[in-house]
């Protein structure tokens, strides 16, 4: 999935109609991440943002509100002294709770370049599928606020 995102090229309808939050690097911000099996859909160093009033469902596990937004920016991985350290930025993904949005679950799925412009993503394709199978009963969101302690 995240290869699919940094390997994408044209703007896509939700990259065309979305755009990323202002001031989103001041949100609360979770630990860094480390996915290093090659052969997920995650690889990489990343980290989640989410914004003040997300937080309150976040650290409950309900359901999300309208208008929720979670910012996750994900990095290349590359070694130094045998570990795994963070690497050049390689895509920013926005995830925010939209009603009209039925073909993703209530979610507007957007990615952008390092630089903040959209990048061409599938949706239902790219996003979706991968958070109904890990999150279907969790308000399609994979993750969860342990990840910020």
């Amino acid at each position: 999935m995240i290869l699919s995102l940094a390997l994408a090229a044209a703007s896509s309808d939700a990259g065309e109609s979305a755009s990323l939050p202002k001031g989103y690097e001041t949100w609360e911000k979770s630990r860094q991440k480390i996915v290093s099996d090659k052969k997920s859909p995650y690889y990489g160093i990343y980290y989640i943002q989410a914004d003040r009033n997300t937080l309150k469902a976040y650290k409950t596990g309900g359901r999300y509100p309208e208008g929720s937004r979670f910012v996750v920016t994900y990095y290349g991985i590359r070694e130094e002294g045998g570990k795994p350290v963070q690497g050049k930025k390689n895509i920013i993904v926005l995830m925010k709770k939209e009603r009209k949005q039925q073909t993703t679950g209530g979610w507007l799925f957007a990615g952008f370049t390092p630089a903040g412009k959209p990048a061409s993503i599938d949706p239902a394709r790219d996003c979706y599928g991968c958070h109904l199978k890990e999150a279907g009963t969790r308000d399609l969101v994979i993750s969860t606020y342990a990840d910020f302690r």
